[in-house]
């Protein structure tokens, strides 16, 4: 059984993950011990904090193993390299701010921000890496593919 994860990152790493062609993402320290649970197969959605948006989703495609290559930089850590590495490939790629699904229609009834009052949804979503359930990852990639057809 594949695992459902949700990156919340800010623009300028996920503009590095799109440069790359998604094909690889990191994993801050503080998620370090996650990364090690994600395995091929796995889905992963891309968000947005800035904007709070949802703007791609991926599968992966190996095991956690560790990089140095300097691609990200952290906005608040400097020291921060995201060296717990996963590889990926793309799903759906929003490929500008118009295809991009606003967390604000569907952030609310995600099933992961339900403890939270419906105007401080995003507030679930503090830290990099959250186990989403198969539900809001399935509305999420229903909602990419309806807003990258436009």
């Amino acid at each position: 059984m594949s695992t459902c994860w949700l990156i919340n990152a800010p623009r300028s790493y996920f503009d590095a993950v799109r440069e790359r062609g998604l094909d690889l993402v990191g994993i801050d320290t503080a998620n370090a011990r996650k990364s090690r649970q994600m395995a091929p197969e796995d889905d992963l959605v891309f968000y947005v904090q800035e904007s709070r948006t949802f703007v791609a989703t991926a599968r992966v495609t190996s095991r956690m193993f560790e990089g140095h290559e300097e691609i990200w930089t952290h906005p608040t850590h400097p020291k921060e390299r995201y060296v717990s590495r996963v590889h990926i490939s793309p799903s759906l790629v929003a490929t500008d701010a118009s295809q991009e699904v606003a967390g604000l229609q569907v952030g609310p009834t995600l099933e992961y921000v339900k403890r939270w009052p419906p105007e401080w949804w995003h507030l679930a979503l503090f830290g990099m890496v959250h186990v989403l359930s198969q539900r809001d990852f399935d509305l999420l990639e229903t909602e990419l593919k309806r807003s990258t057809r436009k």
